[in-house]
């Protein structure tokens, strides 16, 4: 488990004017419910991949204020003592439901609902979105990419590329999650188990009098496992006839050539009918340089005879499109009778009208298929049924619909805290990637495509439907 470090004032600025606000206002313990969700698949895909929670549990359960936060609060000369004591004292108490990690997720429905006293709700926004939006984006890369490799591993390289520390680590994680087997980041095994993998840099090469020297001391250091780096000054010339000589001298158990530049598709090719021409057809080909899910499509497209890929900046910084997006806004408040009084953002920009009231996301699968059909948002105390003809509509496309029969529901959000204890037991990275895969098996093929991919439906109940309509016709008035 990687080490904790307070990020309690990891937060936007007027997270605290506004909690100190509501500290002075008296409304400080009106129970709100704020939902996390995005509005567009990064790359124009047809889905994201959900990662994230397992930081964000931790940064809810590590919410403390220090003496030093309060000293630094206090500096600002805004803050009013009560609230300041109120930070002293500062106890967790919010309920949490969200999307478990590794599900596909889509545009419109919430990946996390926060329903507690309006300050603590209100101020877990920035540290929450950091946690998601970052894994999210990597993991929807990392998917890709890995779908793009078409049965070839992938291993994330992207540590010395990544937007520091905290990126490199988390988005390692998030890689792991979408599907790649390991990672260059050491600490990533230390404290999640992800496999850390690796060979040499050009340096090693470099160091020696000579190539063969250099491929020979590291196959004698590493007999188990030996990849060799054979470009660092030609590699038909020099690189892979001395490779294939330390292979046969030193036998490793296992064994492997690594291309990091020039024409990937000529040279593997090239260089395995050498391989195979010397007796090595389970030596391996490792390729890394600058790749992304369209490069790796069209070297295999060519017969490139790679059998795994290294991928760096393009997927630790999620490159091609490095936002996620995701906004975290008030959908109700509660009375004191428990009454839930919804609320809605309107804006002329349509995508940004937000989905009122406190609700629920369920997603239909085919009964003979297990296929995802279509996802349903919904008010919290809505029934959906279980069985009989069903009519789900496109929301951007009213007109557009589909009705679904001989389908099963799963109900996606789960319970996180409770009264702000944890209720959730966190699974194991290995497990995440698992589910992962397996949720992705469920999608059709035409959502799986990268370019115009087809658009999955997620719909509102007409219910939810009803009182957004209502809300938009009656604003302002």
């Amino acid at each position: 488990m990687i080490q904790r470090i307070n990020t309690t004032l990891l937060t936007d600025f007027y997270e605290l004017t506004m909690a100190n606000g509501y500290f002075e206002e008296g409304i400080k313990d009106r129970i709100s419910y704020f939902d996390i969700f995005f509005r567009s698949v990064p790359d124009e895909g047809g889905f994201a991949i959900m990662a994230g929670l397992e930081q964000a549990v931790r940064c809810m359960q590590d919410l403390k204020f220090e003496e030093e936060d309060i000293e630094f609060l206090r500096s600002k000369g805004i803050f009013s003592e009560g609230f300041l004591d109120y930070l002293r004292n500062f106890k967790f108490e919010c309920d949490v439901w969200a999307i478990p990690e590794g599900t596909p997720i889509f545009p419109g429905e919430p990946l996390m609902t926060v329903r507690g006293p309006a300050l603590q709700a209100q101020f877990l926004e920035t540290i929450l979105l950091i946690c998601i939006n970052h894994e999210s984006l990597i993991a929807t890369k990392a998917s890709r990419i890995v779908r793009a490799a078409a049965g070839r591993t992938v291993m994330e390289f992207g540590s010395r590329r990544a937007h520091g520390t905290s990126a490199a680590v988390q988005g390692a994680r998030a890689a792991y999650i979408g599907g790649c087997v390991g990672t260059a980041c050491a600490s990533c095994e230390r404290d999640f188990g992800i496999p850390a993998l690796g060979t040499m840099a050009h340096s090693w090469v470099q160091m020696f009098d000579s190539e063969y020297e250099a491929f020979t001391k590291y196959a004698q250091l590493y007999p188990n496992n030996c990849t060799l780096l054979v470009d660092t000054y030609n590699v038909l010339k020099s690189g892979l006839p001395n490779a294939i000589r330390v292979f046969k001298e030193q036998k490793p158990a296992k064994m492997g050539i690594r291309i990091d530049s020039g024409d990937l598709t000529y040279l593997s090719k090239q260089a395995r009918k050498i391989l195979d021409d010397a007796g090595l057809e389970d030596c391996i080909i490792v390729a890394s340089n600058s790749f992304d899910e369209y490069l790796i499509q069209d070297v295999i497209s060519q017969g490139a005879c790679i059998d795994s890929f290294g991928v760096g900046e393009r997927l630790i910084t999620a490159k091609s499109d490095p936002v996620f997006g995701g906004v975290y806004k008030l959908a109700a408040l509660e009375a004191e009778d428990g009454t839930i009084i919804p609320k809605i953002k309107i804006s002329e920009n349509v995508a940004k009208i937000t989905n009122p009231g406190f609700k629920r996301v369920y997603r239909y699968y085919d009964k003979g298929t297990g296929k995802a059909l279509a996802d349903l948002i919904a008010l919290h105390d809505e029934t959906i049924p279980e069985s009989g003809p069903m009519t789900i509509f496109d929301p951007k496309a009213p007109w557009k619909k589909k009705t679904l029969d001989n389908y099963t529901v799963k109900e996606l959000q789960v319970p996180i805290f409770k009264g702000g204890e944890l209720v959730y037991e966190l699974p194991d990275i290995k497990e995440i990637q698992q589910y992962c895969r397996e949720q992705e098996q469920t999608l059709y093929e035409e959502v799986l495509r990268f370019e115009n991919p087809h658009e999955y439906y997620v719909d509102l109940s007409e219910k939810l439907w009803t009182l957004k309509r209502s809300m938009l016709e009656n604003s302002g008035k």
